[in-house]
This record gives C-alpha cells, sequence and structure tokens, in this order.
C-alpha cells in the first residue's frame, strides 16, 4: 500500500473528509470534516475520489509532500501557487505525482482561506465516530486528532474502487462575499426590534481576526435589541435558555455575531437571527480576516433552488454554468431604494396551549433545519421534560431523512435531509406526535445521581480570568468571576458562592453545551439557582472540565476552547474517547449532579485516574419528576420568593452600574 510523507507541514494541515460526522450533535461533537466542502467535493472527483475520503484542508501555507507511487493529485480552494517539482500546477488541474516527486502547495495569501489536496485513493486513516475527519480541538480523528506535522506518514487507500477522473469547474474567489441566509429562527419582536432586524440585513460586516473553524466573528454595528436582558438565561439581551444551533447559523454572542463553522457548538444560549444556507455553506470556509460580507436573505424555496444546481453541478462537476447557478446570490438591493427583506419564514406550525401541552412552533433553522420552542421565555422544568417526550417519540417514529435530533431547554433543533424528507411533511408528524405525549407535569424519568469532585478557585480558572483581562479589562466580571457572581447575587462573602454550589443538587437539561458532552444543568431547588450573565465578547481560551455559571445554568466544559460562563473551579472529565467505552460521554440527559469540594492536588489525581479509565463516574440509580420541585417550591414559598426578588435587584443594580 503507497504512502504520503509530509515533508514540511505548512501552518496547519489536517486530514479532513467531505462528510464529516453525524449523529452526534446532541451530544456536542461536531461535524468537522471540510469546511469548503464544495471545493473538496470537486478536487476528489477530479482524481476520482467518493467525497467521503480523506483529503487535505491547509490555511495560511500548505504542506510539501511526497509520495512512494505514482497517483494523481488535484489542488483546489485558495490553493494557487502550488507546484509538482517546481513545474506551476494550476488549482483544478489534474496531475501523476509520480513517485518521490514533490508536491509543494505553497502560500495561500487570498483571496480565499483554504486550500485542499486530493490523492487519488485518499488518505487511509482510520475512522473515528464514522468520520475520517480530523477535530483538533477534541484530539480524535484524522492522524492522532491533530495537525500534521513534519515526517508524518500517511497511508493511501486502494485504487480498485476509483471513480473515472473529472475536469472540474471550480468557485469563483475574493474578499467580497454575498452569503445567501434564511432569516430567523430568532427575530423581531421577541429578541430585535424591527429596524434592528434591517440593519442586521443591510449592513456589510467585516471578518474578523478570530476566525477558525469552530465560528466566524464578524464586525459591525451594535445589534438594536428589542428586550433589556434575558432574563434567568443571562443579564445581555442576546442570552436565552440553550438552544441548539445549526451550522452556518448565525448567533449574536453578546452584540457580536459569529457564524458557527464545521467544528463549532451543538449547543448554547445565543439568539440565532440567520442561518447561512446549505448551497453556499462552503464560502464560510473560504472568509478571510478583513473580508467583506453582505447577508442576502432568501426563502427555503430559494435556498431548495440553489442546493439542486449544486447536486447537478457535483454529478457534472465540469459544468460552470451549474456552478454558477449553486453559487451566485441575487445582486443586492439597496436600503436606499428598497427595503431589504428580512423576515423570518412563517411557522410550519403555532399551536396555544392545550392540556398538558405547552404553546409551541415549529420554524425553519436554515434549509435543514426545524426548530421546536416551547412555553414563553422563561425557564420551566415542565417544558423541559415535553421537549424531552416529544424528543424520545421523535426517535421512536424516526423516518428516513432525519439525521440529528438535539434537545434544548425550551427547545428540539432537528436536522433533515430535504432529499428524502421535506420539511413540511416532519413538521406535521412532529404536530402529531406532540397530541400525543403523556403529561409532563407527572411524568417520572430515570436518572442517575452522579458526585463530582470540584476544586473551586482553580489555578486553570483564573489563569482565563487573567487570559481575559487582555480582551475586555474594563468588564464587570474581571478580574474575579466570583466576585461578580457575589455581587449580582446579593451574597454578603464571595465564599457563599462555593457554598451554594456545593449545597446544589444540579439536573443535566443539556448536553454537548460546550462540546462533547458537557452538561448544562440548573439546581433543582430554587434557592440555589444563582444568576449571572455570559461574558461579552466571549472568552477565547477555558480550561477542559472547567465549571461555570450563565443565567442560571451550570456547565462543565468538555474540552479546552472558547467560551463565556463565569468560572467557580474545575472538576474530573466528563468525556472519555477510548476502545474500552462504547459511549465516550459520560453523563446522560437528567442526571442529578452533586459536587463535592477537593484540593487541586486531590483533582489532579482524580483527573488523571478518570482520564486514563482506572476509575469511572461515582453514579446510582435514581428518578426525576417535575412533581418533586413542585412539592420543593410549595414547601418553601415563603423563602423563595423573597430570595429570587432580592436576587433580582441585584440583578438590575448590575447592570445599572454598566451603563454608568
Amino acid at each position: 500500500m503507497g504512502k504520503v510523507t509530509i515533508l514540511r507541514p505548512g501552518v496547519q494541515t489536517t486530514v479532513q473528509d467531505g462528510r464529516g460526522r453525524t449523529g452526534y450533535w446532541d451530544v456536542g461533537v461536531p461535524p468537522s470534516g471540510a469546511f469548503d466542502d464544495l471545493s473538496f467535493a470537486l478536487v476528489a472527483a477530479a482524481v476520482g475520489n467518493p467525497a467521503y475520503v480523506g483529503g487535505l484542508e491547509c490555511v495560511v501555507t500548505g504542506p510539501v509532500l511526497t509520495t512512494d507511487e505514482d497517483r494523481l493529485v488535484c489542488v483546489g480552494g485558495a490553493a494557487r501557487q502550488a507546484s509538482v517539482d517546481g513545474r506551476p500546477l494550476p488549482p483544478g488541474e489534474v496531475r501523476w505525482l509520480r513517485a518521490g516527486s514533490v508536491l509543494d502547495v505553497g502560500p495561500l495569501d487570498g483571496p480565499g482561506m483554504r486550500g485542499y489536496v486530493a490523492v487519488a485513493g485518499g488518505l487511509d486513516v482510520p475512522r473515528v465516530l464514522g468520520s475520517r475527519s480530523t477535530f483538533v480541538l477534541g484530539g480524535f480523528g484524522g492522524l492522532d486528532g491533530r495537525a500534521l506535522v513534519e515526517g508524518d506518514v500517511i497511508p493511501l487507500g486502494p485504487l480498485h474502487n476509483q471513480l473515472a477522473p473529472s475536469v472540474v469547474s471550480l468557485p469563483t474567489m475574493g474578499d467580497s462575499w454575498t452569503l445567501r441566509v434564511i432569516p430567523g429562527p430568532h427575530g423581531a419582536p421577541d429578541h430585535l426590534t424591527p429596524e434592528g432586524v434591517a440593519d442586521f440585513f443591510a449592513t456589510t460586516w467585516t471578518v474578523d481576526h478570530r476566525a477558525d473553524r469552530t465560528g466566524i466573528r464578524l464586525i459591525g454595528p451594535t445589534p438594536s435589541w428589542s428586550r433589556s436582558d434575558g432574563g434567568e438565561a443571562g443579564l445581555h439581551p442576546s442570552n436565552l435558555h440553550d438552544s441548539a444551533y445549526p451550522v452556518g447559523g448565525i448567533m449574536l454572542s453578546g452584540d457580536t455575531p459569529v457564524i458557527v463553522g464545521v467544528d463549532g457548538p451543538s449547543l448554547g444560549g445565543f439568539v440565532v437571527p440567520a442561518v447561512t444556507i446549505e448551497a453556499d455553506r462552503w464560502i464560510l470556509g473560504q472568509l478571510r480576516p478583513g473580508d467583506r460580507v453582505r447577508l442576502v436573505a432568501v426563502t427555503p424555496e430559494e435556498a431548495a433552488a440553489a442546493l439542486a444546481a449544486r447536486v447537478v453541478h457535483l454529478g457534472y462537476p465540469a459544468d460552470p454554468e451549474a456552478l454558477r447557478r449553486s453559487t451566485v446570490a441575487p445582486e443586492r438591493i439597496e436600503p436606499e431604494a428598497a427595503p431589504v427583506r428580512s423576515d423570518r419564514p412563517a411557522a410550519l406550525v403555532d399551536r396555544p396551549a392545550d392540556g398538558h401541552q405547552p404553546a409551541f412552533t415549529i420554524r425553519p433553522s436554515g434549509d435543514r433545519h426545524l426548530l421546536v420552542e416551547a412555553g414563553p421565555m422563561e425557564f420551566d422544568l415542565t417544558v423541559r421534560v415535553w421537549i424531552h417526550l416529544l424528543a424520545n417519540a421523535l426517535r421512536a417514529h424516526r423516518p428516513s431523512g432525519v439525521v440529528e435530533i438535539v434537545e434544548g431547554v425550551r427547545s428540539l433543533l432537528v436536522a433533515v435531509d430535504q432529499t428524502t424528507l421535506s420539511s413540511a411533511r416532519l413538521a406535521g408528524l412532529l404536530g402529531e406526535l406532540a397530541t400525543g405525549l403523556d403529561d409532563p407535569a407527572t411524568a417520572v424519568l430515570d436518572a442517575r445521581s452522579v458526585t463530582l469532585p470540584i476544586a473551586f478557585d482553580h489555578p486553570k480558572a483564573h489563569e482565563a480570568m487573567r487570559r481575559y483581562s487582555t480582551v475586555n479589562p474594563d468588564a464587570p466580571w474581571s478580574p474575579d468571576n466570583v466576585e461578580f457572581i457575589r455581587r449580582v447575587n446579593d451574597l454578603d462573602a464571595r465564599d457563599e458562592v462555593f457554598d451554594v454550589v456545593a449545597a446544589a443538587t444540579y439536573l443535566v437539561v443539556g448536553l454537548g453545551d460546550v462540546y462533547l458532552g458537557a452538561p448544562v444543568a440548573v439546581p433543582i431547588d430554587p434557592r440555589h439557582r444563582l444568576v449571572t450573565t455570559k461574558y461579552n465578547p466571549a472568552r477565547t481560551w477555558t480550561p477542559q472540565n472547567a465549571v461555570g455559571i450563565g443565567g442560571i445554568y451550570l456547565c462543565v466544559y468538555g474540552m479546552e476552547g472558547p467560551g463565556g460562563y463565569q468560572l467557580v473551579g474545575r472538576t474530573v472529565p466528563v468525556w472519555r474517547l477510548s476502545e474500552r467505552d462504547p459511549q465516550p460521554w459520560l453523563l446522560r440527559q437528567f442526571d442529578r449532579i452533586r459536587f463535592v469540594p477537593v484540593s487541586a492536588d486531590e483533582l489532579a489525581d482524580a483527573r488523571a485516574d478518570i482520564k486514563a479509565g482506572r476509575a469511572d463516574l461515582v453514579t446510582a440509580p435514581a428518578t426525576f419528576s417535575v412533581s418533586e420541585v413542585r412539592a420543593l417550591e410549595l414547601a418553601h414559598a415563603d423563602e423563595i420568593a423573597p430570595l429570587r426578588a432580592r436576587r433580582r435587584d441585584a440583578f438590575v443594580a448590575e447592570r445599572a452600574r454598566w451603563g454608568a
């Protein structure tokens, strides 16, 4: 079997495939895969590879490599200065890379951001969770879960399943882009003002330097919000109760739009006013810092036509007209000439409350997802259980075409393959299933009690706070998140924050918030529900398994990465990917978590034991029902009401200090 040897790796070169991972979005595993999947698919087709085989993605500077047997090669995307043995290799051109010859992909200095290399037969790295794609932050996939380094040797796949090589027509790139989006699922008047939505679509945005595979930040005007805060979801009006994002969703992280990337988070607490259509998702992989982006609102029908044209082009990759139909957006209508279209598509289902069924809507979230949202915009465990019952009903009656089912706090995101199942049919099925659910107020769910060690004031948590001081030194939560939590909850002493966390029993109401099985949890007892806000802008670094609070929610970070929760400490891993574990996520929906304080040294030992598989989480069988929470609320009503009022007053006072 042949192999590729990396002579120089470039800046960040990884193995990716054209499909990525599916079926794990509900536990915080991103799809990964080629960020510009269109260019990847085309260069793969050029050498006769199907889209699911491994290829290379690179940024800034591409790799230099050689093979030990003759193979066809093709480069594309932003790779315009490639050469074989010093002879230029234009993008899209297929050439033999003879054994011992050297392919130098060269610099990728624009336009475009990412280059792609396809070698006939593909790169034969092991599949992890169903894909060869590298997820660097998670440390798995590709070659040992990392970017390539000098001297790496990668096996080549066999040639006996090859398609016929093809001439390909590659997309045009520049430094000014038109990105087609479907407005919503969130918008006016619930979250933004009508003027704010119009401004969002009328703005030409600039790509920030903080743009990578997790997400692309955009620079532009501050959104015009229709509300002063997110209530129990957080102090900022962008905050909402955790809801799943689609890849390509444009979340408002505080006042900053961030487009969710292929390595982005699946669950989070931010408003999403628009979602990139599937036919244009390739553009996200080519956006460079400083590029300008215009958002053009289109209908689901227009998105479907663009995707159909893309399918035609991939079937006939040399057809430039099919490429043009799939990639060229309509001309921008200037706001002074005519209003910019920005209305959300109408809800496919909109039902009032009826008996034990809460009011709910089903809306498009882009062109390949539906979002169910139930009840008012406030935390209600009865609604959370109803969402869980609906998700289980869909799993039990899952039609072909349903790709992902992701539970949020008061929402359910369903990914759908439109070539197999239409959004309208899926919405109808969800509406039918909703009518037959049990009463969530009386349902008893199987659960577990889980005991986790926690080191409060962990040095790594304080390192994250110190690093943030260079981003926003004047933030009210700087330099000490715990002091901020104390202040905003009207506690007398800093240690009282730790006392409340240690006394609480936290109920897991979401998985995958900030990746890899990370739980988002809420105290069962309302007296333990500390209220904070999320960072604005978010941190760029958070230590793995940091414990933070945002709104009323507590989260354990599944891995290193960005984040916005106020940090109080650190705990043990909640994700362990190994051959001995059939299920790498260690927590489950509706687990009941208790924290036991330990020292940083004791935690280090426990972390090492869990990671190595020498120990497991301490668990015991349990149940959960809304009725026990209602009994708690009734028994302590005289204490809960004034406590909530006092915390709300402190919350309002803190927000007022921000504007002082």
